[in-house]
């Protein structure tokens, strides 16, 4: 498999030019197969630009699947720049996994987010055919991979994508607060996967100010990638107020006590 970020911010994207290095976008993951084929993980701002390259790459897929982790804005605010998205000949399989999760009508969020109060064009007119799946199993097997969704401790609740293909794992947990140790069922989800991109949107100085925000501390995502015996560590979802300088002093820290971990940038491509 192979990763490529194309938003690495966490709550709000922000543009500045202190802020070039690592990205300015909300979170979106692109996932490419060994077969080719190209599965994506939440739509944040960074979806746009993920979208205009799929078309200059001469995308061909006739189906795509989006999982969510949540539906908090800044995982969702790109989607209607999705460019494919307005492609008739396309169908979009929205995909939120999970027992336990809230939302009544997937379909609904999205809807939501596109009236007319807040943008000009209506779900219904973006030319995609979209499904809006939402199965309330942890697993599931998708043309060939696994899937598995884990929940999280998050406001509105978030769920980690753990992704077994061809003998490779990948797992994205994002939006989790372990709270005041690591959480163990967080270690057995992630345990033996080859990358595992895990937030780290606060210090543990941070981390104590903010408890009940649904985050994790740096020095957290560590632990679980020690006590789970991943391979790679990717650290993303990072602070609006943290800039490019903060965030190379803090991959230096984490890296002295975890080498084989990176702090995620837009653009950034990992294969597993």
């Amino acid at each position: 498999m192979k990763i490529k970020f194309y938003g690495t911010r966490g709550s709000i994207p922000v543009c500045d030019r202190d802020f070039l290095e690592f990205g300015g976008n909300t979170t979106c993951i692109k996932i490419t197969r060994d077969n080719g084929r190209i599965a994506i993980i939440d739509a944040g701002t960074g979806i746009r630009q993920l979208g205009m390259d799929l078309i200059e790459e001469g995308f061909h897929q006739d189906r795509l699947f989006i999982g969510f982790t949540h539906f908090h804005w800044d995982h969702i605010q790109g989607f209607p720049f999705f460019e494919p998205g307005y492609n008739p000949d396309l169908v979009i399989n929205v995909l939120a996994m999970g027992k336990e999760r809230t939302i009544e009508n997937l379909q609904d969020i999205f809807k939501g987010q596109m009236k007319e109060e807040y943008f000009p064009v209506p779900l219904k007119s973006m030319g995609a055919k979209f499904n809006f799946i939402q199965p309330s199993e942890n697993e599931l097997s998708i043309n060939g991979s696994v899937i598995r969704v884990i929940k999280q401790n998050h406001p509105g609740d978030s769920y980690g994508y753990r992704i077994d293909d061809n003998g490779k794992a990948c797992v994205f947990c994002t939006d989790l607060e372990h709270g005041e140790s690591v959480l163990p069922e967080i270690v057995e989800f992630c345990t033996g996967a080859d990358i595992l991109e895990h937030e780290a949107q606060y210090t543990t100085a941070q981390l104590k100010e903010n408890l009940g925000w649904g985050h994790s501390s740096f020095e957290q995502a560590i632990e679980v990638a020690q006590r789970a015996g991943v391979k790679k560590l990717v650290i993303t979802h990072h602070d609006p107020d943290h800039n490019d300088a903060i965030l190379a002093k803090y991959e230096k820290e984490c890296q002295e006590i975890f080498p084989n971990c990176v702090f995620a940038r837009e653009g950034m491509e990992l294969e597993a």
